[in-house]
């Protein structure tokens, strides 16, 4: 009895949750659907109450699992229509981060993760004018600063490398027999002080009139000495015989000068020279072998250093000597010379083979002798850059051609269709995105371009500056040469 009455209670108390069912089941789930949304729909008046409508029971008024959004349009009483869609930032299901109509939406739209990449770069801010002129100021001192150093390798390097070809040729035209026809091996004999020959008697200008070995600065070291001391044979041709000094062993001074620093620095290691050592010259068919002695460092107007009788100008002379002159300071504009002396200790006869001072050791089995055919080495065989000038050319043609066939010009492309913020102002920048092709090809282009520019600058601009700008003139002592 008391079972039935608590029932009956529980019953009233549930009197609340009763909600009348409609008579079209359609707008009821509707209205459902959306109210259990939580969006705004249009309201549907509920038909009146009738007998067969049943009372719902408790459970109905219960949370129910969630079905299927009708996503068709409802018509109710009064014609409007109605849809319901799940709300913004909530699933299908109605679970807030589930796949809603926003996560659809993201989804729907291809490359969205790009587009928004694009958008936070084309919201970045640009650099200022005055970022963009001073990137360009930059850009252009470091290209200056590159020309400048190729100005250096050309100098210090490149002029070298042309005399050293310059003077193979000379010897190989020259035609001279190897000393003891050709077993460099044999150590020639000292022949009698009385009675020096003298060779050549005379030469014309540029003419080979001597080779000139000097152990002290390197085994095999050697440079050809022509007739003339005008900057066209010094630049080129190793050193130059004073014209009015005298010829290799002969009564009086055999006067020579050579460049210090650049266009193979001849005499750049002269202050290394120490007493006793030996400075050994070849003509066509005699060896002359004089020891250093001294030097002296004088301004440019003091000429009797070369004269028969340096130590007494005037007098007559009675030794046989070298001497060597040469720029000073050896780094910067040459207001002085460096002046060596050296005296005549005795000669010898090609045809019986080399100076002991040329042998390892002194030994006759070893000897340190560089032949007009041995020692050269292999970048001064070019003696000329135009053709690694011209096959660099082709090259990058070659490629530039075949990338834009392939790929055209994919940056240009990109930054027209606005899938890429227009980049800021830079010289090598719009040059990189001036090449064709993916971004590997487009630098191998771009180091192609610059490569040859520097080649180009070392081989035409640099001997043209200095030939004609007056402060690399005098710094340089460059003569332009056949």
């Amino acid at each position: 009895m008391k079972h039935s009455q608590d029932s009956q209670q529980i019953q009233g108390d549930y009197q609340d949750f009763e909600v009348p069912l409609p008579d079209n089941p359609d707008a009821g789930t509707a209205a459902a659907s959306a109210s259990a949304y939580g969006q705004p729909y249009t309201a549907v008046p509920s038909a009146p109450a009738s007998a067969a409508q049943q009372p719902a029971s408790v459970w109905s008024a219960l949370p129910q699992p969630p079905q299927p959004v009708r996503r068709a349009a409802a018509a109710d009483a009064s014609g409007e229509t109605t849809m319901t869609l799940p709300p913004l930032g909530m699933g299908g299901n109605g679970v807030p981060g589930g796949p809603g109509v926003a996560g659809a939406a993201a989804g729907a739209v291809p490359g969205g993760r790009r587009a928004a990449r694009l958008a936070a770069m084309n919201n970045q801010p640009k650099r200022s004018v005055l970022w963009s002129a001073l990137g360009i100021l930059g850009e252009i001192l470091m290209t200056m600063a590159a020309i400048c150093a190729l100005y250096v390798v050309w100098q210090m390097w490149w002029t070298g490398v042309q005399a050293e070809h310059a003077q193979v040729e000379q010897r190989q035209e020259a035609s001279w027999s190897d000393p003891a026809g050709g077993d460099s091996s044999k150590v020639a004999k000292e022949q009698s002080a009385s009675n020096v020959p003298v060779q050549p008697q005379s030469a014309s200008e540029g003419e080979l009139v001597a080779q000139v070995y000097i152990p002290r600065f390197g085994q095999g070291w050697v440079r050809n000495v022509v007739e003339g001391t005008n900057e066209a044979e010094l630049s080129l041709h190793g050193l130059g015989h004073y014209e009015t000094t005298q010829m290799p062993g002969a009564v009086g001074n055999f006067a020579v000068a050579g460049h210090r620093n650049g266009y193979g620095r001849p005499l750049g290691d002269v202050d290394l020279l120490q007493e006793g050592d030996p400075i050994i010259v070849r003509t066509k068919d005699y060896w002359y072998v004089y020891k250093y002695t001294s030097y002296k460092i004088v301004t440019p107007e003091h000429s009797e250093v070369i004269a028969a009788n340096p130590d007494n100008p005037g007098a007559q002379p009675t030794k046989r000597m070298i001497t060597l002159t040469t720029c000073e300071p050896k780094y910067s504009t040459a207001t002085h010379r460096w002046i060596s002396y050296g005296e005549f200790s005795y000669w010898a006869k090609v045809s019986d083979g080399v100076p002991k001072e040329l042998a390892t050791d002194g030994g006759a089995e070893s000897v340190a002798f560089a032949s007009t055919s041995k020692g050269q080495s292999i970048v001064s065989k070019l003696g000329t850059l135009e053709p690694i000038v011209l096959w660099a050319l082709v090259a990058y043609l070659v490629l530039y051609i075949a990338a834009l066939v392939a790929w055209r010009y994919p940056v240009l492309r990109e930054i027209r269709d606005g899938k890429r913020r227009r980049p800021d102002v830079s010289i090598y920048g719009w040059l990189l995105r001036h090449q064709p092709g993916p971004l590997a090809i487009r630098w191998l282009l771009l180091v192609l371009l610059l490569f040859i520019a520097s080649v180009a600058l070392i081989q035409w601009a640099c001997p043209w500056a200095a030939s004609n700008i007056p402060i690399l003139q005098s710094m340089s002592n460059y003569a332009v040469t056949d």
